[in-house]
Parts: C-alpha cells; structure tokens; sequence
C-alpha cells in the first residue's frame, strides 16, 4: 500500500542561510526556519520520552548535512554536531512555517506537540 503522506522532491538549505525550504511531491512549498526545526528536534536528548515535544531554545543553528532516512524521514547534523534527531515526513509538515500553514497572527513559536 502507498504512503499517503507526501515526500520531499526537493530540498534547499544554502550554506550560511537561516531558512530550509522543501518542495513536497503535492506541490507544497514549505518554510522552516533553522530555529524552528532545531528546537524541535525530535530526538531523545532533545525531548526525552515523554509523548510530547517541546520547543528548546539553544543549540547551533547552522546545517551542515541533511541525510535521507529510508523513504520516510531526514536528518540534519547542525554545526555543534549534533544530528540524531529523525524528522519524519509528516512531523516536518507539521513544523511548517509558511504563510498558508502558520497564519501571521500565530504565535513565533508553536505550541508543543504530542506524538
């Protein structure tokens, strides 16, 4: 059976850019800036084990690698070297911070979210 969630066709994160933008196999075109995915990133020392994360100041925010996970899911190894956060595809449309997912009255940092 196919996945219904849709799959990254196309990823930019230019070096010394603060934005990672991926075009999505529906034509979404999603906005994540650095701060965003880094403080939620979805590992265990990030969020522990509970069923919820949380957004985590700190932490560098430069990207230096993104790294396919199977077909379901990236990594990104930032500039302090951490990188063992797996970012599923639905979890990285959820994060999404353009202008038609994240409205201009919402708040700058989302709100947590259970898993």
């Amino acid at each position: 059976m196919a996945s219904k969630v849709p799959h990254p066709v196309k990823v930019k994160a230019p070096h010394g850019a603060s934005v990672m933008t991926i075009e999505w196999s529906d034509g979404h075109h999603a906005v994540y800036p650095h701060d965003i995915l880094r403080g939620y990133c979805p590992c265990a020392e990030c969020q522990g084990h509970s069923g919820t994360i949380k957004f985590r100041e700190g932490g560098n925010t430069e990207i230096r690698e993104i790294a396919t996970v199977g077909n379901y899911a990236i990594t990104i190894t930032w500039g302090d070297g951490h990188g063992s956060g797996i970012y599923n595809f639905e979890y990285l449309r959820m994060l999404c911070q353009c202008a038609e997912c994240k409205p201009p009255d919402s708040p700058a940092v989302p709100p947590p979210i259970d898993r």
